[in-house]
């Protein structure tokens, strides 16, 4: 499995009540060993988490359905992380 890097930036209409659902999002794969690290971003502005998948595609469409996403809440971006 390759690493993933998911940058999720809050948008103008970022909903609170998502925050709840996402941590969720987030326990759930890391119970499925697909999360290695998580975090917010010290300004507020957004977080990033890091994603264990087969690959791009697999690690999107594990992105794409974080509640985040799926509201409207915040972007989300994805990119192979060839970190050593």
């Amino acid at each position: 499995m390759n690493r993933y890097l998911v940058i999720a930036m809050r948008l103008p209409q970022f909903d609170t009540d998502q925050i709840g659902p996402h941590r969720e999002f987030l326990d759930a794969l890391r119970e499925q060993g697909r999360l290695e690290l998580a975090g917010g971003f010290s300004d507020k502005s957004g977080g990033a988490y890091l994603l264990r998948a087969a690959d791009l595609d697999e690690a999107r469409a594990l992105a794409l359905a974080d509640p985040l996403h799926l509201t409207g809440s915040s972007r989300l971006d994805v990119y192979e992380w060839q970190a050593a």
